[in-house]
């Protein structure tokens, strides 16, 4: 696959997604968001690929968002809509179904829709001088690929509102303190620690992770009890697989087990 707007590659069963605008702050316009939607829909389809990473080109930036002078030369938001609107902003902000583990490696400002790509993963890595923000008001807009709804959903309410609603920004080390961020490190150990937590998930078996995620996030819709009792996809699929018993004989003879991951 070629692409102008972002890098990508797969190694040792984790896919590298990197938004390669450094001239822009890693801003995205539609044509940026559609090659990401491409190499994820690769990376949700490809069975020897288990994890992938996100990052940004640089160290300024994941995503300063929205590439607002983009949008203004080409005819403003309603155009910009009409013309990529089927095509979700940043590939996996919404419409955007992958049972795979996401991991953002944020190193720089994480912004607008930035953060919003950031949130949409399942976890998220920062560098030490990286920045998280909600500024869509401060310029007319809201944060509609989705940072409204999940803001509120990572972090308790009132913390999420006041983002929301004042459009500030926060250090990487407000983001941990706060609960939206994994962990924070320099940004020489950025990829590095993203590459340790996908090592660590990938010791675990592929279908009982993409289960746990399934229904933890498909649960959040529901009461506890009616959670507790609904039918995932990926839980029947685990509940079939092979790894099911590679695992506990893994165990019994005390031995490293091998997923095939069906």
């Amino acid at each position: 696959m070629t692409f102008q707007y972002i890098l990508y590659e797969k190694r040792d069963r984790i896919a590298y997604v990197t938004i390669n605008r450094p001239e822009v702050l890693n801003a995205i316009h539609p044509p940026a968001s559609k090659e990401l939607y491409e190499a994820f829909c690769d990376f949700r389809d490809d069975p020897e690929c288990w994890v992938a990473i996100l990052t940004g080109a640089g160290d300024r930036a994941f995503s300063a968002g929205n590439d607002l002078k983009w949008t203004a030369e080409h005819g403003g938001l309603a155009r910009q809509m009409a013309e990529f609107g089927d095509i979700p902003f940043g590939g996996i902000t919404t419409g955007f179904e992958c049972w795979k583990p996401i991991i953002a490696a944020v190193n720089g400002y994480a912004l607008g829709g930035g953060m919003e790509m950031a949130m949409a993963c399942d976890i998220i890595i920062a560098a030490e001088h990286a920045e998280f923000g909600q500024p869509e008001p401060r310029v007319g807009l809201i944060a509609a690929a989705g940072g409204v709804h999940r803001l509120p959903r990572h972090i308790p309410l009132k913390l999420a509102m006041g983002l929301l609603l004042t459009g500030r920004r926060i250090t990487a080390q407000e983001a941990y303190r706060i609960g939206l961020v994994n962990e924070v490190v320099p940004l020489k150990d950025l990829m590095p620690t993203a590459e340790r937590w996908a090592r660590e998930i990938l010791e675990c078996a592929p279908l009982a992770v993409r289960a746990s995620k399934q229904a933890a996030l498909k649960g959040l819709d529901w009461p506890f009890e009616v959670a507790l009792n609904l039918n995932y996809e990926w839980v029947t699929r685990w509940r079939q697989a092979e790894d099911t018993i590679e695992g506990p004989r893994a165990f019994a003879e005390k031995r490293k087990p091998v997923w095939k991951g069906r």
